[in-house]
C-alpha cells in the first residue's frame, strides 16, 4: 500500500523525478505518434495534378479506355493505338505525378508502332481514393491492362511495363505474376514500399529522427494490414526468368539508387543496369528527355518488337 501511496501522492525526490521522466516520455511518444501519422496521412494523400487533352485532336488519336477496379471503382486511361495485334507497353506514372507528364514519351513509342496505355494510379491525376505506394495499386495495374487485352485489337498475351518508382514497384511487382508481360523498364525502383515511406520521411526533414521513422512505418503497415503478407520485391524477382529488365538508376535519391542496384542484382537474366545522369522524366530538358526516350523505345524494339520475335 505504501508503494501505492509514494505514486499518488508522492513525497521523496527520486519518485517525483520517476514520475516527471515517465510523463515526458508519454508525451514525447505521443508528440513522435501525432507527427507520424500526420506524414503517413500526407504520404497516401498526396498532392495532385490534373491533366486534360483534347482528345480528338491530340496526335496519335487517343481513345478513353474506360475499367473498373475492384473495390476502388471505375478509372479511364489515355490508349494510343499502334500496329493491330501489336504488343501494349503501359505507361506507370510516378509517385506524386500524373498520365499527363508521359505523353511524349507515349507519342515516342506510338511512332514506332506499338499501342500505349496511360492512366492515373489511386490518388494521384484524376483518380480518387488514396496511395498505398504500391500494394493495391498493382491491382490497378492489372484491371488496366485486362480491358486492354478484351479490346480485341492488340496482343492480348504481351505487354510491356514503364515505371518510375512508385510505377516501377507496381510493374515489377506485376511482372512477377503475369505472364503476359515480357518486357519491363523500371527506374528507382524501391524493394517494398516501407523504403518510400523511409524516404519521405528523409524528405520532410524528420529523417534524423529514427523513432519518426519507424512509427511511420509502424503506421503505414496497420493502415494496409490486408498487404501484409506481401513479399518485397527480391523475395519473388526470381519469377521474372525470361523476361526483359531494364533497370535505371538515377543518383537524384541515394535510398532508390541503392535499391535499384540491389534488384538488378538479384533479379535473373536478361536484364541490363543503366547509370542516368537525372531521374525525374517529367523534369528533364528536351535534349535529355529525347536521349531517355530512344533508349526506352530501343529496349522495348530489341526485346518486344511490335510484330514478330525480337
Amino acid at each position: 500500500m505504501g508503494f501505492f501511496s509514494e505514486i499518488r501522492h508522492p513525497s521523496r525526490w527520486y519518485t517525483q523525478l520517476a514520475i516527471a521522466i515517465l510523463a515526458l516520455a508519454i508525451f514525447a511518444f505521443l508528440a513522435a505518434g501525432s507527427v507520424s501519422g500526420y506524414l503517413v496521412y500526407r504520404m497516401t494523400s498526396p498532392a495532385r495534378s490534373h491533366s486534360q487533352i483534347d482528345l480528338q485532336n491530340f496526335p496519335g488519336h487517343p481513345d478513353t479506355l474506360n475499367f473498373t477496379v475492384k473495390g476502388e471503382g471505375p478509372r479511364d486511361g489515355w490508349f494510343f493505338p499502334g500496329l493491330k495485334s501489336a504488343p501494349t507497353i503501359v505507361l506507370c506514372p510516378a509517385y506524386e505525378s500524373s498520365r499527363g507528364e508521359l505523353l511524349t514519351l507515349a507519342s515516342a513509342l506510338q511512332d514506332q508502332q506499338y499501342n500505349v496505355l496511360v492512366f492515373d494510379f489511386s490518388a494521384h491525376g484524376t483518380s480518387g481514393g488514396r496511395s498505398t505506394l504500391g500494394l493495391q495499386e498493382v491491382g490497378e495495374l492489372r484491371a488496366a491492362m485486362d480491358a486492354v487485352a478484351n479490346r480485341g485489337d492488340v496482343d492480348a498475351n504481351r505487354f510491356g511495363l514503364w515505371g518510375v518508382n512508385l510505377g516501377a514497384y507496381v510493374a515489377l511487382a506485376e511482372a512477377t505474376n503475369d505472364r503476359r508481360v515480357r518486357a519491363v523498364a523500371a527506374e528507382s525502383p524501391y524493394n517494398d514500399p516501407n523504403e518510400m515511406i523511409a524516404l519521405q520521411v528523409s524528405r520532410s526533414g524528420l529523417g534524423s529522427l529514427p523513432v519518426i521513422t519507424k512509427l511511420s512505418q509502424q503506421i503505414f503497415v496497420w493502415l494496409n494490414r490486408q498487404f501484409r503478407d506481401a513479399p518485397p520485391l527480391t523475395a519473388r524477382i526470381a519469377r521474372l526468368s525470361g523476361v526483359a529488365q531494364l533497370y535505371l538508376q538515377a543518383p537524384d535519391d541515394p535510398l532508390l539508387a541503392a535499391s535499384t542496384s540491389e534488384l538488378f542484382r538479384t533479379s535473373p537474366p536478361p536484364h541490363e543496369l543503366v547509370l542516368l545522369q537525372h531521374g525525374n522524366y517529367g523534369g528533364m530538358l528536351d535534349d535529355e528527355k529525347r536521349n531517355y526516350e530512344n533508349r526506352i523505345v530501343s529496349f522495348f524494339l530489341a526485346n518486344m518488337p511490335p510484330s514478330g520475335k525480337p
